[in-house]
């Protein structure tokens, strides 16, 4: 938008166009991937963190996908932290969104340092796809 109105001969700077587009509410449209979306009909967990006090390695790990916009496309990030020590046991970087390579980071931090107490993620197709909950009842039957 800057570029366009000083062609338009308007003497603004990133800053003032930035500030007149929030007062305005407008903002960029560009396509954002959808990394959260459920699969229908596949079963989701209680929330178990509420009013616990979380004080040693390997009690609570999280893991996570989010995105890295590139020029043509995007890649994917998804890595697995310890909530205590705030280490990062395992990740993964793809350019597709499948399950595959969640499953080889979360076969990679398993083998390492074994499955912990609790295992929080959000609701997306990767966490509830049935691949995901076999992987973890491989580890813990």
């Amino acid at each position: 938008m800057t570029w366009h109105m000083r062609a338009e001969g308007h003497p603004v700077n990133v800053k003032r166009v930035r500030r007149l587009m929030w007062l305005m509410s407008l903002m960029q449209i560009y396509r954002m991937p959808r990394t959260s979306d459920p699969i229908k009909g596949y079963e989701t967990y209680p929330h178990l963190l509420r009013g616990l006090a979380i004080d040693r390695p390997n009690q609570v790990w999280c893991a996570d996908i989010t995105y890295i916009p590139l020029a043509k496309g995007f890649l994917y990030l998804v890595p697995i932290m310890d909530w205590s020590s705030r280490q990062v046991p395992a990740w993964r970087l793809s350019n597709t969104m499948d399950v595959q390579f969640c499953l080889d980071m979360l076969d990679e931090a398993l083998g390492h340092y074994g499955p912990p107490e609790i295992f929080n993620t959000d609701k997306g197709s990767r966490s509830t796809s049935w691949a995901w909950r076999a992987a973890w009842r491989r580890r813990w039957a």
